[in-house]
């Protein structure tokens, strides 16, 4: 027994073939535009409302029961946003009233718009969501409904004229008529016109097509015109700015303009003022410049004077401030030397220490390397006495091998000459070849022994070459060990002489440090003493203090800084020498402090 629901699927799809096919066969004889009085067009409605209904739920309200199909359209716009245009415009629709109507009204509209095969499809596709509206047997949810939507895609030819508004969509019954889908005479002679009319609908797709695509880029042109309308407002924005910012900074150049030819006429009057008062001061400068000559040549001479005193003064400062820091620079470098110095000399200790054990470490390596040497010399003493006892032997074997070479030579002459000689004697001549042969084995295996105690000798040999070859090798690098040894106690004794020099040096440098040490106390000591005492004036020293003689070119100023006397160049012979000066300085005979050259008052 067939199952009733698949009966009914294949009814209902059968019939929605029936009523697509007619629909389009009487649009294509009767015109492209349909009203919604076309009987074919209200019986594919029909249709498609039973296909719709086939196996929906019953969903309970308040009141009673609602079996509707508004429930699954409804849902097209939340999957095609394309659709919302088509359910926003059935609800606002003031004549509909009942859900069926407004389901009714969305399929009039997809129509027109020849989007129904799309709205369809995106709605059985989502099969999860339709489950909540119909059954699983219901024709929606299986083939039959795929079938059905891409039937539908063929209404895309036909034009519908629909007035939706006006019609009463609440109150209409669907019911199916099946007369109008029985074959007649006149549908056999329609089908040359219906070929024809084929080709004009394929005319009008093609067009319909192109006019799509013309849309399309029409769309696209009209917004590269709105965008370049856009730029060009906002060039033409620019523009306006731009001259704007012209006019004023014109504006601005002309007010510079004319305030700078104002200025120029106050610089030109002023300049004018200015050369008349020039003209006054000049005239009365002239009357007053010799009186002013007078007194400027008495300020002058004053000045000189004045002038002279304070460079004396400024110069003996800058010596005493000079020796100053010469005396402390001369400390911090000797004591400086000194830890260098004693740096030096600990890092060369260590250097010494190093080289050293250095030379104990190749000693000993030396030694052994000695004792190694003299074994394997004595090893390849044993090896060269090994190697003549094996050539002896192998020489020996030789001949040996030569005779039994020609022992068997003679005795196959021998043993040819019988047979010839002595056939009826084969017995006894058998026995001496079985013989002879045994000796011939014997002699093979004899033979085979050599030959094998030969190679093993010969492999031998070849061990005792290479140990000989490793031998040399070795007895090479003792040799560059040597070499090194001796490179290396040549470079101890150099850095032993660098040693000794460096300190004979420190001790030379540590005896003049302290020499000078205690000159330096000296001259502390002195110039504690003598802090109370005053320098003479120039002018009043005009005599050497110890010769008594006057001073001269010849005979200049030394004047003590400590003490405060002044002796000639003759008389302070004493001289210290300095680190920080390359000639010695001269000493002051009474405190031992330096002596500072000064002019005479007599020279100038």
């Amino acid at each position: 027994v067939k199952d009733p629901t698949a009966v009914e699927r294949a009814n209902l799809l059968n019939m929605a073939k029936l009523s697509i096919k007619g629909l389009i066969e009487s649009a294509l004889s009767f015109g492209r535009t349909l009203d919604s009085d076309y009987p074919p067009l209200q019986q594919f409605f029909v249709v498609m409302e039973h296909c719709l209904k086939h196996g929906l739920k019953v969903r309970k309200s308040f009141l009673s029961y609602n079996k509707t199909i508004w429930g699954p359209l409804e849902l097209v716009e939340k999957l095609y946003p394309e659709a919302e245009e088509i359910a926003a415009s059935v609800r606002d629709l003031p004549g509909l009233k009942t859900p069926l109507g407004r389901a009714r009204a969305w399929l009039r509209l997809a129509l027109m718009q020849k989007k129904m095969a799309d709205y369809l499809r995106c709605l059985i596709i989502q099969r999860d969501l339709l489950s909540e509206f119909y059954e699983y047997h219901a024709l929606m949810m299986e083939e039959e409904g795929a079938v059905i939507v891409g039937l539908l895609v063929g209404l895309n030819v036909i034009d519908a004229n629909l007035c939706v508004k006006g019609e009463d969509l609440d109150s209409q019954v669907g019911v199916i008529d099946f007369s109008m889908y029985l074959k007649s005479d006149d549908d056999i002679g329609g089908k040359e016109r219906n070929v024809q009319i084929a080709a004009i609908l394929d005319q009008k797709n093609y067009v319909e097509e192109l006019n799509r695509q013309l849309n399309s880029t029409v769309s696209s042109l009209h917004a590269r015109v709105d965008s370049l309308e856009k730029s060009n407002t906002k060039l033409i924005e620019e523009l306006a700015i731009a001259k704007n910012n012209i006019i004023k900074l014109q504006e601005e150049n002309h007010q510079l303009r004319s305030e700078n030819t104002l200025i120029l006429m106050k610089t030109q009057h002023h300049l004018e003022v200015t050369k008349v008062d020039v003209e006054a001061e000049l005239q009365t400068y002239k009357h007053s410049r010799q009186g002013l000559d007078e007194m400027y040549n008495e300020a002058r001479r004053q000045l000189r004077e004045e002038s002279q005193l304070r460079q004396d003064m400024e110069n003996e400062l800058v010596v005493q401030v000079s020796m100053k820091h010469e005396i402390e620079l001369a400390m911090k470098l000797l004591e400086k030397d000194i830890h260098e110095k004693q740096d030096t000399l600990i890092g060369l200790r260590q250097q010494l220490d190093e080289v050293k054990a250095i030379n104990m470490e190749m000693y000993q390596k030396l030694q052994v390397s000695e004792d190694a040497m003299k074994e394997k010399n004595e090893i390849i003493g044993r090896l060269e006495d090994k190697t003549n006892q094996i050539n002896a032997t192998m020489k020996q074997l030789e001949q040996r091998l030569q005779q039994a070479e020609k022992a068997q030579v003679e005795a196959e002459n021998e043993d040819e000459k019988l047979k010839q000689e002595y056939v009826n004697k084969s017995e006894s001549l058998q026995k001496e070849f079985s013989q002879k042969e045994k000796q011939l084995l014997q002699l093979e295996t004899d033979l085979k022994i050599e030959k094998e105690w030969r190679q093993t000798l010969e492999d031998d040999l070849q061990k005792e070459k290479e140990t000989v070859s490793h031998l040399r090798i070795e007895t090479q690098e003792i040799i560059n060990l040597k070499k090194e040894f001796l490179k290396l106690q040549e470079k101890n004794r150099q850095l032993k002489r660098i040693c000794q020099d460096q300190e004979a040096a420190l001790q030379e440098l540590a005896s003049k440090l302290s020499e000078s040490k205690l000159k330096i106390e000296d001259i502390k000591e002195a110039n504690k003493a003598l802090q109370g005492q005053v320098w003479l004036k120039d002018k009043e020293a005009t005599h050497c203090k110890l010769c008594e003689k006057e001073f001269s070119l010849s005979k200049r100023k030394h004047h003590c800084r400590n003490c405060g006397e002044i002796f000639c160049n003759a008389c302070s012979d004493n001289e210290l020498p300095l680190p920080s000066s390359p000639k010695p300085v001269r000493v002051c005979d009474s405190c031992h402090a330096i002596l500072i050259q000064r002019c005479s008052s007599n020279v100038p």
